[in-house]
Parts: C-alpha cells; structure tokens; sequence
C-alpha cells in the first residue's frame, strides 16, 4: 500500500469502525449465525466413505473445542486443519454442508487475521493455490456459498502478506463482484465489504479501476437509499481518491454532482464524514494539478456544497469524529477562495461539466456569447462534446432545453460553429428533439435548428440591413412622384 494514508489506518482500526465492517454483513452473518447452529451428521458422511477417516477424526474433535480453547488448538493443529476444511470443500457436494465448512473457516478469521497464512501455506507446501478450492464455489447456485466464499476470498487475498490474487483469477473475481453491483442483490452489503478491503491494496485498486468497476459504483448510487449501503460505497470512492492519478478522473464518473445529492440528503455522521473527506482529497491530492484542483472546487460551489458547509457551520452539530470538522473548515476555506476569481466563463464550463443545466444568466446574455463562443472550441471541443452527449443521454426537459439553446448561440456567434456542430453529429440529435413531448425542449430545439440553417450570421444582417435602407429609397421615390 503507498499513499491510503495514516487517516485510512486510523479509520479501520477504530473499534466503531469494525463493528461497522461486521455489521455491513449483516444478512450474510446473519444467516451464518443460524447455519453455524446446524449439526452436520458426519457419521453418515464417514459410513458412506464421502469423507476419509482422517477428516472425519478431526471434525469431531474440533466442534468439541470451545472457543476460549480454539487459538490453542489451531495453532497445534493448523495444517491438518487446513487440510481437512479444504479437502470437504472440495468433495461434498451438498450445499448445507459446505455452508457450514465456509462458516468455520469465517469464524476463523474473524477471531484472528493471520490465520489466512495457514491456509495459504498449506497450499503453498503442496505447489497449489488456495484460489483454485475457492473459485469453483462463487459459481455454485446458492447465494449464501457465493458470497460467503466471495468474502473468504477477499479476507485471503488482502491479510495475506505475500499471497495476492493475480492476472486471470483477479479479473476473474472482481468482474464478479462488479456484476453483483450492478445487480443490486440482496447480499450488497457483503460485496461492497469485500469491495472496502480489496480497494485497499494498489495493484487490486488499478486493476478495478481498468475494469470500469468506480462506474458500476457510481451508477448503483441512483439505485442506494439504504444509508449502510451508501457509506460502504462512498467508502471505497474515498480509498480510491487517494490516488492522484484516479483523483483527475473522477470527472468522467460525475462524482461530485452525484456525492453532492447525497451530502445534502443524509442525517448520518458517518456518510457525511465519508463525502467530505472524499472531497477533501479532490482538493488536496492533485497539488501538481492546480487547475483540476480548482476545477473541482468550482464545482463543488456548483453543487451547492458551500451552502450546505454553511449550514454545518451555524448548525453547531457535535461530532463523534473530529475528522469532520477539520474537513468542514478546509472545504469552506478552499471554496470561498475559488470563487473570489470565478470568470463568468469558469462558471459556465463547471455548470455544463457537472451536466446540470439551469436557466442561469452565462446562457441567455448576448455579451457572455459573443466574448466566448469560441472558447467553446477549447480542449479539443470538450464542452460542446458534453453538451451534444447531453442532448442524447439526458432525460430532464431543463437540461435538453438548455443544451440545445447554448448549441444555438455557440452557432451563431462562431463564423464556422454549424460545420463544427455537424461535424460533431449534432444537428441530427437536435434535429430529434423537435419531436420531443416537452413543449420547451421543442421550441428551443426548434431555434437552435433555425440557427442552424442560416449559413453567414453577419451575411443576413447585412443583408437585411441593405433590404431596409432599399425599402426607406423606393418609399422616399413614391412620396415625391406623389407629390
């Protein structure tokens, strides 16, 4: 690990904050509780030769042992252990059975991370990988066994100190849990967990990363109202923003608008400690990259973040972490300071970048257009890139509206903005919104289109200007042959 700072340290060796990873499991622990119950009939397993005598000897033995005797026992039978659960994971096929095998060997590590070595160093003296007796179980029908080998894994590839997962069996585990995300499963809690331990460790958190997993993220945020499920995910956003590197793309992902929306809606201390810090490193981290780092500030004033630092200010709310406040008070600091030399032009490339267009005055003032249509070209035309993928991604009437007007006016004020535009398929997906259900996007689509079609701006006015001075001559003619 490089740069997961000593305040990520601090924050998973807090005791709450355990107590919060365990409970972040819930329905999995839950149900591991009630499976731990059970009584598995090894006799029979043992009379029908399914498990060797050897295996059937030492699983007696161990549910004898109590808890207070287990750390004893363990370490005087740690490779026969290993052996044993490693061996009936692999050749019992019923799934009640190999629930309870999971849940011994969670047990396990639940009392004592170090013991992933055991395992790990049983397959190693056997030229194996303790992946391989794992693998095969997150693709079996039961959920349970799914995820809480899924877990079992994560615990085994991150406490481990020299045993990490690589290449195909890392890909292979993460585009799984990245598929749970996006299905919103009942076990989230479970995959958002194995997400906060694996996030962790750099060559995982890049490989993650690479695999569009931050978008599988940010996606389930619009389908997250369950406050556990929203401090896990922002969780690992955090760990992620520690990245300089990850930190200048979190643009691409929205992710201030999006953890802005759910700062100014939670009451929770914890999630809220979490999207401040998470801002805080949007700041602090790209000190290489001063104008990434204003840019996100300015959208974070944007987003109506410094409003809501005001009303934590005034409110005069005690917080259990002092992190917090420290977090508040350089997030007031750094936004105050941003906004003192904010150009118009700042805060329309902020608005159009955080994809929520309003009705502000950057869109409807002549001067705004005609000093800086053509900076529109700028960074290879990205803001009139976002406008377009606007017009055809965006379901908010305001924002399609507002699109299609800024389009418009960038066309006429740019002698050769109707080329870019086409050039860019713009026209086709204005061309669409003419037949929008909105009668505002229509009418705005509609002038957009009329700008659109007119080849030379500064051409018809002279043109028109020259038709009236002709009708003023032909007018001033008639009166005198009047006369």
């Amino acid at each position: 690990m490089t740069d997961v700072s000593s305040r990520l340290e601090r924050v998973m060796s807090n005791e709450s904050d355990i107590k919060v990873a365990v409970a972040a499991t819930s329905l999995l622990h839950q149900k591991a509780n009630d499976i731990r119950q059970k009584c598995i009939s090894w006799q029979s397993y043992h009379s029908s030769q399914m498990i060797s005598d050897r295996d059937f000897k030492f699983i007696t033995t161990y549910e004898k042992v109590t808890a207070d005797n287990r750390a004893e026992f363990v370490q005087q039978h740690s490779m026969e252990m290993a052996e044993t659960f490693l061996t009936m994971l692999s050749t019992v096929s019923k799934d009640e059975t190999i629930q309870y095998i999971l849940c011994l060997i969670d047990e396990l590590f639940l009392e004592d991370r170090n013991r992933v070595e055991i395992f790990h160093t049983y397959c190693s003296k056997r030229k194996d990988a303790l992946w391989k007796h794992f693998f095969p179980l997150i693709l079996r029908d039961d959920e349970f066994i799914q995820n809480m080998t899924a877990l079992l894994i994560a615990k085994s590839a991150c406490w481990s100190v020299k045993n990490r997962l690589e290449s195909g069996d890392l890909t292979l585990y993460l585009n799984w849990l990245i598929e749970r995300v996006k299905a919103n499963t009942e076990y989230i809690q479970t995959i958002a967990r194995c997400l906060q331990l694996m996030l962790r460790i750099d060559e995982y958190r890049e490989a993650f990363v690479n695999l569009n997993g931050l978008t599988a993220i940010f996606d389930a945020f619009g389908n997250c109202s369950n406050f556990q499920i929203q401090y896990q995910l922002i969780f690992c956003v955090w760990i992620c923003t520690f990245d300089k590197n990850l930190v200048l793309k979190m643009n691409r992902y929205n992710a201030i608008p999006k953890l802005a929306d759910i700062l100014s809606e939670s009451i929770k201390e914890k999630v809220i400690r979490m999207i401040l810090a998470t801002f805080r490193n949007m700041i602090e981290k790209p000190a290489e990259e001063p104008e990434i780092a204003r840019e996100n500030a300015i959208t974070l004033v944007q987003c109506k973040v410094l409003k809501h630092l005001e009303i934590l200010q005034q409110s005069g709310q005690k917080f259990d972490d002092p992190d917090i406040k420290d977090d508040i008070d350089f997030l007031y600091q750094k936004l105050q300071e941003s906004i003192q030399d904010l150009s118009s032009f700042d805060e329309y490339s902020t608005e159009v970048r955080s994809g929520r267009l309003e009705w502000s005055p950057v869109h409807t003032t002549e001067k705004f257009w005609r000093e800086n249509a053509a900076r529109l070209n700028e960074k290879n035309y990205e803001l009139l890139k976002i406008l377009i993928r606007l017009l055809e991604a965006s379901n908010e009437p305001m924002v399609l509206s507002v699109a299609a007007h800024d389009i418009g006016e960038y066309v006429r004020h740019y002698p050769r903005g109707k080329v870019v535009i086409e050039n860019l398929h713009g026209k086709e997906l204005v061309m669409h919104l003419l037949s929008h259900e909105d009668a505002n996007v229509r009418y705005e689509a509609l002038l957009c289109v009329q700008k659109l079609m007119v080849q030379n701006w500064e051409y018809l006015g002279r043109q028109l200007e020259k038709e009236g001075k002709k009708d003023n001559t032909t007018s001033k003619k008639k009166e005198v042959s009047v006369k």
